[in-house]
Order: C-alpha cells, then structure tokens, then sequence
C-alpha cells in the first residue's frame, strides 16, 4: 500500500515526469518517520481487506461498487468491520458491496454545486489540495478525467483512500500521495487544481493561491471552495483562537475580497459560481463520525452565529485561470 511504483511508472513519460526528481525521497522519507499511534491499525485494516472485483462501479453519481450477487453476510460484516476501523470518516458518502459509509460531509452536495460550473473534466490530468478521503477524486474520474492526483499529509485519510480503492478493484486512474502544498516543486503540468476546503486554514493565504497557480499549465484552471464572509473587497474576517470551534483558522474573506486577493496572484477570468451556507444537513454526525458536528459549533440561540459569535460557515465556489 505504500509502495507508489505504480504512480511513478504512471508520470514517467508525460509531462510530470519531472516531478520525479523530488517525490521519491519525499515519500521514502515518509514511509520511514511520518507515523501517527493508530497507523500500523489502519494500514493493517486495509491489507486486510479482501481484493474484491466489483462487478459495477458506478463514478458518475456517486462513489460505488458492487458484486454480481450480494457477498455472504460474513464476508460483508468483515469488510464493514474493518472499515469502521478507519473511522471517523468525514468526506463522502460511499456505497461499497451493499456497505453505506455515511460520512460527516454530504461531499456530493458540494460536487452538485462545483460541477456545472467548471471545464469539462473529460481527459484532464487533475490535482485536488487536501482532498481528504478522496471521494472528489473518484467523481473527478467518473466524470472523464484521464489522471486525478490528491494530495493529503493525513495518514488516516490516505488508508480510507486506499480501502475504498481496493474494494474498487484497485483503480489506477486516481491517486493520493500522503503530502503538503508546500512541499511540490513548480510543477505547471496540470489542466484543473482543486482548493476545496484549505485556504481559510493556511496561514499565510496569498502564498497557497501562488503555490495553486504553480501547479497549473498556462490557461489552466483553478477551482476554488473556501468560507468567505458577507462584505465588499475590503473584508477579511481574523478570528481569534478559535472559528467554530476549529483553532487553524486564520483568513476569512469576502467573496469580493478574495476575487482581488486571485487577481493579485497572476489569475484572470475570475468567477463567483456559488455561493452557500453550511447546513446542519450537509455537516453532521453519523455513525461513521461520532464525534460534534456542525450543529454543535453553532450558537445555540442564533444559527446564524458560531458558538464563538462569528457569521456562521458561508461557502464560494471561485472559479478562475491562469493568466
């Protein structure tokens, strides 16, 4: 599971084969001393799944896999078991072998509101910052994507990636490498890079939407989620220690505002293509996340207002290019 043979034979012949020059010590650096307590658990889940081949995958609606006859109970409670191990499950939902992993996030609801807004994926090589479980990567790939790439420096979230590939049949078409924006080289070789969730936890906003940009062909496109505030090009939102309960947040701007912060960072035909509020249904507790949701980061007297009394979570969908 952590040997990315395959990926690097994958890029050697096209343009990001010069990533090569970097990424092989990176990860061989992370195989041998990035390690949280629970890793050996997790990995250990996942080589213990069985190596399924799905008889129907469907990528275009959803996240799902299927047998030609349903598995035997045993086998289907062994393969929730395991999976319930990799918990807590956040960005979905999944639908594996008749097991539903319903996640916090309804990250389809969000994959509704992106796509009829950006390039036809058909063919694109693609990167998704801090994809998380990689659920957007698989509808990337169900919507025509040649290469989805992910990046994510959480352990747990590469093993659920790497569970829900296996039970996939072991598709080589998405990919999720355990690491941080800051650490890829000026790569300029990708048609599409998705931000979805990240830049409101950078410290330092201007020097993402940079590293972003760097990542793309000349005309590639951005496609940026983040929270924003209510308010003109002068807004940006500083909360103290904690913004709905999250402590690493740190920039929360207007739509208008970060529109100007893209323009400033070599972006053209820049686009506010939604615009929505965080609702209790969309981010919740389930039974694969158990743990508070957003219901119990909102004021309890006003839900417009987080406990902290910040404007409650507001979400933009920006897309732009590379000028």
């Amino acid at each position: 599971m952590t040997d990315f043979g395959d990926f690097y034979q994958l890029i050697a012949k096209g343009p990001l084969s010069h990533w090569l020059n970097t990424l092989p010590p990176q990860l061989s650096a992370w195989r041998q001393h990035s390690r949280h307590g629970k890793f050996s658990q997790w990995f250990n889940a996942v080589e213990r799944l069985p190596a399924l081949t799905p008889y129907s995958v469907d990528l275009l609606h959803g996240v799902t896999a299927a047998a030609g006859t349903p598995l035997p109970n045993g086998q289907q409670q062994g393969i929730e078991s395991l999976l319930r191990q990799l918990m807590p499950w956040r960005k979905g939902p999944f639908s594996l072998y008749g097991i539903d992993i319903d996640t916090e996030w309804r990250s389809d609801w969000k994959w509704e509101r992106v796509l009829p807004h950006i390039s036809p994926l058909a063919g694109r090589t693609i990167l998704d910052v801090g994809c998380g479980s990689g659920y957007h990567l698989w509808r990337m790939i169900g919507a025509g994507a040649q290469l989805a790439v992910g990046i994510d420096p959480m352990q747990l979230f590469f093993c659920q990636f790497e569970a829900v590939r296996k039970l996939l049949g072991g598709d080589q078409r998405a990919h999720l490498l355990p690491l941080g924006i800051e650490q890829l080289p000026e790569l300029a070789a990708f048609d599409s890079v998705f931000s979805m969730g990240v830049l409101y936890h950078r410290r330092s906003p201007l020097d993402h939407l940079l590293q972003l940009r760097n990542q793309l062909v000349a005309d590639g496109e951005l496609v940026l989620e983040t929270l924003v505030i209510e308010g003109d090009e002068n807004q940006v939102l500083v909360p103290g220690e904690r913004y709905a309960q999250m402590r690493n947040v740190y920039f929360i701007p207007s739509a208008a505002a970060l529109m100007r912060w893209l323009e400033k960072c070599g972006f053209n035909d820049i686009r506010l293509a939604d615009l929505c509020a965080t609702s209790i249904e969309e981010q919740r507790r389930t039974d694969w996340m158990t743990s508070e949701s957003l219901a119990d980061f909102l004021h309890p007297d006003d839900p417009r207002l987080t406990v902290e009394g910040y404007p409650a979570p507001l979400r933009a969908v920006i897309v732009a290019r590379k000028s």
